[in-house]
């Protein structure tokens, strides 16, 4: 049986629910007395122990009163059952016995209870160990639904920024890619598209920091880049592009956010490609007179992160395209992951090297295949950063 001595609290707050599992109704009479004069507290009491895993999931106790001896099921086998149900595992158990010894106390904190009392104690021990225990179990509850509500909005951030990514390209230039969001949410957002009949632009960005800000300032500037709404900027210089955004996002305006890039423009018809990077990790092109022999080359003009300094200068360059090249842009969560095996960090290097692999190998599997390997030299398939990798063969 249960009974409800108190009322709730005003409604928006979670009261102060005591659940008493005692098959000797004259201790639970004992403690409804000394909680008689506290009104903030709700006081159930379940004599039956094999009805309690039932009355706790109904009454939803902040705090869980339990005897050590009864009839039917022993105390102890008892919390257990309370840490193994999903709706009272983290509720606070406080084991109430007439023994004194440690061992009993020891084979209670065994079993999973968070604290022992020798009943009955006096009212303004028990009382402030409700409060104590009940506080730190509604902490828990406020911040588990806060963590679930931005979870929540993590991923929908993240499929946002998917829905807006181009789709991948079976014409030429053809283009492919793979993205996954971190845990919580990075700042990646890439991008490709025609800039005019004969110049082709590729772009990836990585914003600073996690989170829905991040990913926000991430698609802003993926918005301008893809829309060309710059104005006075020639697209089809990269440097251009970079000192143009640099100088729209400065981070004193963006809540001290910054971002690295790497921009490039194809020109079809010269077969040159142009790039500037700001801050961001060297492309990968592979060139060569047929695919098993392309060789690599890393693509990077140094340069500052994007939105640090005012007025910022950044550097073009160029090379040259031929008809097997091959052009890999990623962000830094693609390769910065602990090795499982020797738990060190992975090297770009490695990473470079399995790309290298990849695209001389196209029955290997297409980029998920790579993701795959990524996953299993760290193996988990959680990242700490965006993976953001695209491919473009032109």
């Amino acid at each position: 049986m249960s009974d409800e001595t108190q009322n709730p609290m005003t409604a928006g707050t979670q009261p102060i629910t005591v659940l008493m599992v005692d098959d000797q109704e004259i201790m639970a009479a004992a403690v409804r007395n000394m909680l008689k004069d506290e009104p903030d507290i709700c006081f159930h009491y379940c004599s039956d122990p094999t009805a309690a895993i039932e009355t706790a999931n109904t009454v939803n106790p902040t705090v869980i009163l339990q005897d050590m001896v009864m009839p039917d099921i022993d105390g102890l086998t008892l919390v257990r059952f309370f840490r193994a149900n999903p709706a009272t595992k983290d509720v606070p158990v406080v084991v109430l016995s007439s023994k004194e010894e440690p061992k009993t106390k020891a084979d209670s904190f065994a079993c999973g209870a968070n604290d022992y009392v020798v009943k009955l104690p006096d009212k303004l021990e028990l009382v402030a160990r409700i409060r104590y225990h009940s506080k730190g179990y509604i902490a828990l509850q406020q911040r588990n639904h806060a963590y679930r509500a931005l979870a929540n909005e993590l991923a929908e951030a993240a499929d946002y920024v998917k829905s807006i990514l181009p789709l991948p390209r079976s014409e030429t230039p053809v283009a492919d890619w793979v993205y996954v969001p971190s845990t919580a949410l990075g700042g990646d957002a890439f991008g490709y598209h025609w800039i005019d009949p004969e110049h082709f632009a590729v772009y990836l960005l990585d914003v600073c920091g996690h989170g829905v800000g991040a990913a926000l300032l991430s698609v802003s500037v993926m918005t301008v880049v893809r829309s060309q709404s710059l104005p006075n900027v020639n697209f089809r210089k990269p440097a251009d592009v970079l000192e143009a955004l640099n100088d729209t996002f400065q981070m004193e305006k963006h809540n001290s956010m910054y971002f690295t890039m790497w921009y490039g423009v194809f020109n079809k018809t010269t077969r040159e490609l142009s790039y500037a990077s700001a801050g961001h990790p060297p492309a990968l092109l592979l060139t060569g007179p047929d695919v098993a022999s392309a060789q690599p080359k890393s693509l990077s003009t140094g340069g500052l992160v994007v939105g640090a300094i005012p007025h910022t200068e950044y550097q073009n360059a160029k090379c040259s395209m031929d008809a097997f090249s091959s052009l890999v842009v990623f962000s830094d969560g693609t390769y910065e992951v602990t090795q499982k095996a020797s738990g060190t960090l992975w090297s770009m290097q490695e990473w470079n090297a399995l790309l290298v692999q990849h695209i001389r190998s196209p029955d290997s599997g297409g980029l998920a295949s790579v993701r795959q390997q990524v996953i299993n030299i760290q193996g988990s398939d959680q990242f700490d950063d965006d993976f953001s990798l695209l491919k473009i063969e032109f």
